[in-house]
């Protein structure tokens, strides 16, 4: 990615395909801004009972601020604005805020569920009107402009939180494929898979002993102790066309 801009990459929201192309293009190490504007819609959701791993359902307030929690540990930055304006630069994209803060980016994921109005203007991105407005993507999540890829909703993915979640994995996976950094698998190997059949250890990938593995391991249900030990203070919140009596 170019060294002239603020960000190596910038995502604008910070719903489940937001967070996750985040976690992604943050374990790169890939600098990544994540700008959220206001609650996802994943908060009005009472109870997510189709997340895989979650047997018995899981609020869907504490999945999102797991996500959250894991992009920030994947070395990701968030910041809550709204962007009303992007433009492409020679190094990239140049954001504007509401309150005229400009962020910049050599790369911009646009995560927003319907929201277009920034993308507005800018020449070879395809905007597609069915009721709602969605961006024109390949199965990547590439737009027709060099470095602006689109996710989730935004991309015409189903709305289930599990979709619109890989979804945006599959373009944070894209927008490393496109950078210039080295292949990059994400993979957390036991001691000697690799250099016990003399071979390198790839980009991307890790190998750790019994004792590390045990480490992480405890470390991971410490944080997973932490998160469940109390139901979630947040309520859902109401779909704003809901009348209230």
């Amino acid at each position: 990615m170019a060294s002239a801009t603020e960000h190596d990459v910038l995502i604008i929201g910070g719903g489940p395909a937001g967070l996750s192309a985040g976690i992604f293009t943050g374990r790169a190490d890939l600098r990544t801004l994540i700008v959220n504007d206001g609650d996802p819609i994943l908060r009005r959701n009472a109870h997510l009972e189709n997340y895989p791993g979650f047997p018995a359902g899981v609020n869907s307030r504490l999945l999102l601020d797991m996500m959250a929690d894991h992009a920030e540990r994947a070395g990701c930055e968030r910041r809550e604005a709204r962007i009303v304006s992007l433009e492409s630069t020679d190094d990239g994209f140049a954001a504007e805020t509401a309150s005229g803060e400009v962020f910049t980016a050599s790369a911009v994921i646009a995560a927003t569920k319907n929201t277009v109005d920034f993308l507005e203007g800018i020449d070879g991105v395809e905007i597609i009107e069915r009721g709602k407005s969605f961006v024109e993507t390949d199965d990547r999540g590439r737009t027709g402009v060099p470095g602006l890829y689109a996710a989730g909703r935004l991309a015409l993915q189903p709305y289930q939180t599990i979709i619109v979640a890989g979804h945006g994995a599959s373009v944070g996976r894209a927008v490393i494929e496109d950078s210039d950094v080295a292949f990059y698998h994400d993979w957390i190997a036991p001691e000697g898979y690799f250099t016990g059949r003399d071979r390198e250890i790839p980009p991307g990938c890790e190998e750790i002993g019994p004792e590390e593995r045990k480490r992480r391991e405890r470390e991971s249900l410490d944080v997973m102790r932490e998160f469940f030990a109390e139901p979630h203070p947040d309520d859902p919140i109401q779909h704003p066309s809901v009348r209230e009596e």
